[in-house]
């Protein structure tokens, strides 16, 4: 198994985290876990404990919510394999630290800033990097200015990770549908 970056999009609950936790069960011996989601209060915690232990007990996991490569040193290089959970909760997490009168360019520089550090650390990988993300044109036009500042942004990131990716793979009910391979 060489290196390579593989995109999973699709909506919510679409199986995409199910999906790369396989794949990574039965292809890789040294798993890294990164997950972006934050413990920002009591049932978010209960749900990021219940992710952990429901991974294989051998995955490390790093609890990254912004700057992934803070979180990561040269030892990155023991894996073969890592999982990014998720690209729009790491987006989310960046555009809520922006002040809230922020237009379009600021929270499309803040969002791809998070993907250029992502990609900064990925290039200096050997591993197999599954990077999760949910698919966000294809629902409606926000009503507030938040939703479309984070729906523009995250569409931008979510097309500069697939052009880049080795393979992309769109999730419809657990099924994956291989859109670059």
């Amino acid at each position: 198994m060489g290196k390579k970056l593989m995109f999973v999009s699709g909506g919510a609950r679409s199986g995409k985290s199910s999906f790369v936790e396989n794949w990574a069960s039965e292809n890789g011996k040294n798993v890294l876990f990164i997950a972006t989601a934050e413990r920002s209060d009591e049932e978010m915690n209960q749900r990021i404990d219940s992710h952990i232990k429901s991974r294989q007990e051998s995955w490390k996991t790093i609890e990254a919510p912004l700057n992934i490569s803070k979180y990561i040193n040269d030892s990155h290089n023991i894996f073969d394999t890592v999982i990014v959970d998720c690209i729009n909760l790491l987006s989310s997490n960046a555009l809520l630290k922006l002040s809230k009168d922020s237009n379009q360019k600021e929270s499309d520089d803040a969002i791809l800033f998070q993907i250029e550090d992502l990609l900064n650390i990925y290039n200096k990988s050997s591993a197999t990097w599954l990077v999760v993300t949910n698919e966000v044109g294809m629902g409606l036009v926000p009503p507030y200015k938040l939703g479309r500042l984070f729906r523009d942004s995250l569409g931008r990131a979510n097309q500069k990770l697939a052009q880049l990716a080795d393979e992309v793979i769109f999730m419809v009910s657990g099924i994956p549908l291989y859109i670059k391979k």
